[in-house]
């Protein structure tokens, strides 16, 4: 038996425990259990196996990152960026939910996967120029700033690329439109974010966690000797 078309497969499993489970459990043994199988069964281990796969994706994505800066603390920067996308990605959702039913499906899922190695990439620039400024010997604010100057534009190359080529599966109607949306919507409004985060807050974070670069010190207290 299948749902009906207005409803997924997810929404169906939902009203089935929600409305006829409890319906039925008053009819049977207290020790008795109810299975959902079938389609419903294949959904619910497919959704545990993407859980399983993002947090595996998540943790070698960190090892990789750690390895790359040979930093941890770096690599924590990058990382950050992650849930900031995926919350736009789930607001992209919410939003196109408004005007369009949308379900959470496994492609929908799939996007936010996909989305983890697109964002990084911005993050991954930005943190690296400022690392290589400040080991040349450039203050901390420099190095930000610096980085900022020179990574803003690809930066933004890079995110206008993504959103201009995931647009037409959001908003153009067609033959397999439905399958596509929501990665589209994932994949859009988490870059959206994403570029905010890496231009504004990544650039904050690093000014106001790392300690001044010798250049600084040495310039302060020069400062507060010829104050004296």
């Amino acid at each position: 038996m299948s749902p009906p078309r207005e409803l997924s497969l997810g929404q169906a499993v939902e009203l089935l425990k929600r409305e006829v489970e409890p319906a039925l459990r008053a009819q049977l043994p207290a020790d008795a259990q109810v299975y959902y199988e079938g389609n419903a069964g294949s959904l619910r281990e497919a959704l545990s196996n993407m859980g399983q796969n993002l947090a595996v994706a998540l943790i070698a994505l960190f090892l990789l990152l750690a390895a790359l800066f040979r930093s941890v603390k770096d690599s924590l920067y990058v990382i950050l960026t992650i849930p900031l996308a995926s919350f736009g990605g789930v607001l992209a959702l919410v939003l196109l939910r408004l005007f369009t039913p949308q379900t959470l499906d496994l492609l929908t899922m799939v996007g936010f996967v996909v989305l983890m190695g697109l964002v990084v990439n911005n993050a991954i620039l930005l943190v690296d120029q400022a690392r290589s400024e400040i080991r040349a010997g450039a203050s901390v604010r420099a190095a930000v700033e610096s980085a900022l100057a020179t990574r803003t534009r690809p930066i933004m190359l890079t995110t206008l690329t993504t959103l201009f080529g995931m647009l037409p599966m959001v908003l153009v109607p067609g033959p397999g439109s439905v399958l596509y949306r929501g990665l589209g919507a994932v994949l859009v409004g988490g870059m959206a974010l994403n570029s905010v985060f890496t231009l504004v807050l990544l650039p904050t974070l690093l000014r106001l966690i790392e300690k001044p670069s010798p250049v600084e010190l040495e310039g302060s207290d020069r400062h507060s000797i010829e104050a004296t």
